[in-house]
């Protein structure tokens, strides 16, 4: 597997929570003090909470975390659970009366998985945040619990998917790092070599989607059924400009590990998040390869922890 994971940007914590029988999980992203948020939704078919927020031109120059759910759209309701987690430790956007924390958020859809009728709320997205700390585990865990891939051609067996994180050390003691989600209709192919790393199986046999594709057979897939989500950080200090075109780039990566990417049936989200903590910059060509490459490598690692 690639070294390190998002914990490795100062100020951000990770932590999973799941129901491994109903297939489904939260993993929480936490940065209590702040941190500078980016997005960049490239998905037809995304199932987001507060992106809007976190885009260039609006006000909000600070998120608290970032909750990544199982669950489709009922997923979202994981992010109360954050967000009261946050509010009784004191964190949040002071509005005079209350501090609010900013807890933007996406999901996956695993009900197909294992159970349609339980999904992550916010018992398991506080569970997730409380769980939060300087290591978690990779593979079937958190929000790649129930994550599959692999799922185009019409009679796959889909392969499993799940929860995948690296980072990248940059000169001046700066972090970049990335967490995937890998939940993609698409198959997975190794960042560097090339290689197949897991696709779908028919008839009992690796069966990638491409060749079959660009020959005329037709992809089979309902819409929102698929997506890769995930998060990209750095501990070097960015506008909110900078931190929009960190997670625009990440998808670089995210293409470059997961064939075919950003098609009709998957919700692929990244979300950005710059804590400030590091006293330098090396500038952003650095940091946007950086990015394409840890994000890359988080995709392979979620597969190779479930190998």
């Amino acid at each position: 597997m690639f070294e390190g994971n998002l914990c490795d940007v100062r100020g951000i914590q990770v932590g999973n929570a799941q129901d491994q029988d109903a297939g489904t999980g939260v993993t929480a992203i936490l940065c209590p003090e702040g941190a500078m948020p980016g997005v960049d939704v490239r998905g037809a078919a995304p199932g987001t909470r507060e992106t809007d927020l976190m885009r260039c031109g609006a006000a909000v120059r600070s998120v608290h975390a970032v909750l990544l759910c199982g669950g489709s759209a009922f997923g979202l309701a994981a992010a109360d659970g954050a967000m009261r987690w946050l509010e009784e430790r004191g964190y949040g956007l002071d509005v005079g009366v209350a501090k609010v924390p900013i807890v933007p958020a996406a999901v996956i859809f695993d009900l197909t998985y294992k159970r349609a009728d339980t999904r992550p709320g916010p018992a398991m997205g506080y569970a997730a945040s409380e769980a939060a700390g300087a290591s978690f585990a990779q593979g079937a865990y958190g929000a790649g619990c129930g994550a599959t891939l692999g799922k185009l051609l019409p009679g796959s067996v889909p392969h499993k998917g799940g929860l995948g994180s690296a980072s990248v050390r940059l000169a001046g003691g700066v972090t970049v790092a990335a967490l995937a989600v890998v939940n993609a209709a698409g198959d997975v192919y190794h960042p560097h070599t090339g290689e197949l790393m897991a696709c779908g199986l028919v008839e009992g046999k690796p069966a990638p989607a491409e060749g079959p594709l660009f020959s005329g057979t037709r992809a089979e897939g309902l819409i929102g059924r698929n997506t890769t989500i995930g998060v990209v950080a750095t501990d070097a200090a960015l506008t909110k400009e900078d931190a929009n075109r960190l997670a625009t780039v990440a998808h670089d990566g995210l293409a470059r590990a997961i064939r075919p990417a950003h098609t009709d049936l998957d919700g692929d989200t990244v979300f950005a998040l710059a804590t400030g903590r590091a006293a330098g910059n090396p500038g952003m060509p650095a940091l946007c390869a950086a990015a394409s490459e840890a994000f890359a490598r988080a995709v392979a690692n979620a597969v190779e922890a479930v190998r």
